[in-house]
């Protein structure tokens, strides 16, 4: 069986930055590049089943989504025990949001077909942890977020997994197969490649692929795909504090000028 992880390049920005020109993102110039963490989690999920599994059994195959700078985060996930990796880029993607890219994952999953998508919790950059959820969806699988804890044996018709709920809950289900789970941080502990695996990695092939090789229309990626679009990003206005001094009557007028002020 097969077990696909989504994985994301995502960006942490310097202490000081600039934005784009056209003022709807970070100047990447600005930015450092590493594998999502939550995704990280993930992967090391997925090669545990294999692990444990019999030699053979298990393929992991790591995808990732943009240009050929995303070949890092491929060759590291291939360092970690990804067996095969898949890259789809293509310029119409640059304006998508993460509904199409969910089409996109959602695509490669049916033409590859594995028992498990094991997705990142969320992104390290954006935090919308709506991708997985989202290819779930658009694959008609079950799915569970925010998982916490995974028993899985390749070929079964079900997954034991843990999910955390609010006020420090926990949720046991199990899960019917194919399914997409994201997998929350802690349920492991990420392995450190080591220099023979991280050499290897670097000779094995990337399969680059565009979003018409994997059977979408250009009506179905990047903005004519999203369902959202960013308009701007901009860095807020920094308040001021008050201490409200006086007697409690005082201290009310005080109070009631402030909301008149701020609503205008």
């Amino acid at each position: 069986m097969k077990i696909l992880v989504p994985v994301k390049r995502v960006a942490s920005l310097d202490d000081e930055f600039e934005l784009r020109d056209d003022g709807r993102d970070v100047d990447p110039d600005f930015c450092e590049f590493d594998l999502n963490e939550f995704d990280e989690y993930a992967l090391e999920a997925a090669v545990q089943i294999k692990e444990a599994a019999p030699e053979g059994s298990v393929e992991v195959v790591v995808l990732t989504i943009g240009p050929d700078d995303a070949d890092d985060v491929l060759r590291k996930a291939l360092a970690k025990g990804a067996d095969r990796a898949i890259r789809v880029d293509d310029a119409g993607l640059e304006e998508a949001d993460r509904v199409a890219i969910a089409r996109v994952i959602a695509k490669v999953a049916e033409n590859e077909e594995p028992g498990l998508v094991l997705c990142g919790a969320q992104s390290a950059d954006q935090g919308n942890a709506q991708t997985g959820m989202s290819v779930a969806a658009l694959l008609g699988w079950a799915r569970t977020a925010v998982v916490s804890k995974l028993d899985f044996t390749p070929g079964a018709a079900t997954a034991q997994v843990e999910r955390e709920l609010e006020g420090g809950l926990v949720e046991r289900i199990e899960v019917e197969t194919p399914a997409v789970l994201t997998i929350q941080l802690g349920i492991n502990t990420p392995r450190y490649a080591s220099l023979r695996s991280i050499k290897q990695a670097n000779a094995k092939p990337i399969e680059c692929l565009t979003p018409h090789d994997v059977g979408l229309a250009d009506a179905e990626i990047g903005a004519a795909g999203a369902l959202s679009r960013v308009r701007r990003v901009f860095v807020p206005e920094r308040g001021r504090g008050e201490i409200i001094a006086g007697t409690p009557s005082q201290q009310v007028a005080r109070l009631l000028e402030i909301i008149s002020e701020v609503n205008g």
